[in-house]
């Protein structure tokens, strides 16, 4: 019994021992070899970005692209066009600030200045030196007011506010469409000069100096604002999405944007042109009126006490409330920017038939927009669905019926 636990136990060393060492021969077999890092090369992240900008992902490997250096220019253009924005903006604020400033100014000078002359008017005859210290002090103030009414009615601080507005609008728009032609990369060298043309044509509409570039305030013939350049035919690139040979366009559309045209012609830019026209004739009278006042007001002050009469003094207090007045429906109520409004509408009107003409001219259907995002994109900016769009199409030929309704909701 013994002699066998004693065999166990050699045999059982004998395996360990015999393990141990081929663990330590298979050890010393194995090289331990260095990992090696490639080096990065030494390039700038700008460099890097410069260099992915010529390629494209395209069936998960990426290709050189065709359009890298449009895109750069179009981002370029963009660039350009925030900081437009950003100026626009910040003028904007600045003369809508100028309007309040100047309206409350202005009404508190004139209000103020017949106010001294009612005290002045009560004054005993022995408060002589009150009595002069009052009348020129209501004098002056007519004659300030009187001059800063000439400088706000000839700028229309309203109008110039609503400018910068619509200015920032429509380089938003623009700032979008090239974002969506980056992203849908359907672009070239057209587009890019086109770009620069839809820019500088917004520069020229929208100036941002008083001096020399100012948009005329009181214009003899009212038309309709202009912020877009001339429409060009131009070739369009021939896509495998268009929808056959007509690339979305039939009788039945081209004949409901013929229909859109007259009803906008006809209806809508006549109306908003009339608009226009009465809201300027308001200004014109609010603008000659206002200074009038004020210098009938100045024109008592002068001659108060100087002759025995209360004309004077009637002058002074009665044509200084009105000229408040005067000021306060001009200004506060903004009438330059209603008139404003009204000229861009008419140009809005203006700019989609321009864009609905130049497609319908053009005789080759590929080199058109496509029909049906075309007719989505006119239902959508004259404010109705593509169904109540349709029914253009289905109107009678007489004038009279096809005024009868205006074509966008929206103006």
């Amino acid at each position: 019994m013994e002699t066998c636990m004693i065999s166990n136990k050699v045999s059982s060393f004998s395996y360990y021992h015999t393990r141990t060492i081929s663990a330590r021969i298979n050890l010393q077999k194995i090289q331990v070899t260095k990992l090696s890092i490639p080096k990065l090369p030494n390039r700038t992240l700008v460099a890097e970005l410069n260099n992915l900008n010529d390629y494209t992902l395209k069936n998960n490997s990426i290709v050189p692209s065709q359009n890298s250096k449009e895109v750069v220019k179009l981002h370029l253009i963009m660039e350009m066009i925030s900081d437009r924005i950003e100026m626009h903006k910040n003028i904007g604020i600045q003369r809508d600030s100028w309007n309040k400033l100047l309206l409350s100014s202005i009404n508190m000078m004139t209000l103020s200045a017949s106010t001294m002359i009612g005290l002045a008017a009560v004054a005993s005859a022995g408060a002589e030196a009150s009595f002069i210290a009052l009348k020129v002090s209501s004098t002056i103030l007519y004659m300030a007011s009187t001059g800063l009414l000439l400088f706000m009615n000839k700028v229309q601080p309203s109008q110039l506010a609503e400018e910068q507005r619509n200015a920032v609008r429509f380089f938003k728009q623009l700032q979008e469409e090239f974002r969506t032609k980056i992203a849908l990369e359907n672009f070239d060298e057209n587009d890019v000069n086109e770009a620069m043309e839809k820019v500088l044509a917004l520069d020229k509409a929208y100036p941002l100096p008083l001096l020399g570039s100012m948009i005329e305030k009181f214009p003899e013939n009212v038309k309709p604002a202009k912020w877009w350049p001339e429409m060009k035919k131009r070739n369009r690139k021939h896509q495998k999405e268009n929808d056959g040979k007509s690339n979305g366009w039939n009788l039945r559309l081209e004949e409901e944007m013929k229909k859109i045209v007259m009803v906008m012609r006809n209806k809508d830019m006549k109306n908003n042109l009339k608009l226009s026209e009465k809201v300027l004739k308001l200004n014109k009278i609010l603008a000659f009126c206002g200074p009038l006042l004020t210098g009938f007001a100045a024109f008592g002050s002068v001659f108060l006490g100087s002759v025995n009469a209360s004309w004077p003094m009637m002058f002074g207090i009665i044509f200084g409330a009105l000229a408040s007045v005067v000021n306060t429906i001009e200004h506060g109520g903004q009438v330059g920017m209603v008139f404003e409004f009204y000229r861009t509408a008419t140009g809005f009107f203006q700019l989609m038939e321009d864009t609905i003409e130049l497609n319908m001219n053009e005789e080759d259907y590929l080199k058109r927009e496509n029909g049906e995002l075309f007719e989505i994109k006119v239902a959508l900016k004259l404010g109705r669905r593509v169904s109540e769009l349709r029914q253009f199409s289905f109107e009678d030929d007489d004038d009279d019926n096809v005024c009868e309704e205006f074509a966008s909701k929206l103006f």
